[in-house]
């Protein structure tokens, strides 16, 4: 089976390479975690969000994969879980490729800091007893808040650790050491990426 993802990352300048590999390499932490070695898509990082749309564009265009993806941030809270495209059309203007289905948006809503808070455990063996855990976001209703809050909250949390958050940089050398069991508890569209990969994988 041929399967393609493009995800949005962030950082960019001259440690744009060094950030694509370490986010593609927690990416596949995280789908290992979720029972898909063997059965993985091939990863690909991209710059921001527009660059993730075009790239998708141009593969679902082209044919030949049997599936391809894009997993971005939803950068807003989803009106409505299942309605991918109807949400990025209202949000960025983004129009769906023909042919295209909402399963080929994968969210992290509203960004990947709320899968990040979203793991106090993971958090804690992270950051060690220096992170405020007080400072952080509450557990309920989490894919609700304003993705600023979110990551003001993160850093505003970790301020005092060693290795205290910076989006870009030190993004991704916690994501992969979430456990998805957690982020399934708290997260509806973490558990709707897992049924569509689960179908499509």
């Amino acid at each position: 089976m041929s399967s393609y993802f493009y995800v949005e990352r962030g950082g960019s300048g001259r440690d744009s390479k060094r950030i694509d590999f370490q986010c593609q390499q927690a990416f596949h932490k995280l789908l290992d975690k979720m029972g898909f070695t063997g059965r993985k898509p091939r990863l690909v990082a991209c710059g921001g969000r527009h660059l993730v749309y075009d790239c998708f564009v141009t593969r679902h265009s082209s044919g030949g994969t049997d599936y391809v993806a894009m997993w971005i941030d939803s950068e807003d809270s989803l009106a409505d879980l299942e309605a991918a495209w109807a949400h990025l059309k209202s949000r960025d203007g983004w129009d769906q490729p023909a042919g295209a289905m909402d399963e080929q948006v994968l969210f992290m809503t509203t960004c990947m800091e709320t899968w990040l808070a979203a793991d106090r455990v993971a958090l804690r063996e992270h950051y060690g007893n220096e992170i405020q855990e007080s400072a952080l976001p509450p557990l309920v209703n989490m894919e609700t808040l304003r993705r600023h809050d979110v990551q003001d909250r993160l850093s505003h949390a970790t301020r005092e650790c060693s290795n205290a958050y910076v989006k870009g940089r030190k993004s991704y050398g916690m994501l992969g050491e979430l456990n998805p069991a957690v982020l399934e508890q708290h997260l509806p569209s973490f558990i709707r990426v897992r049924r569509i990969l689960n179908k499509r994988l």
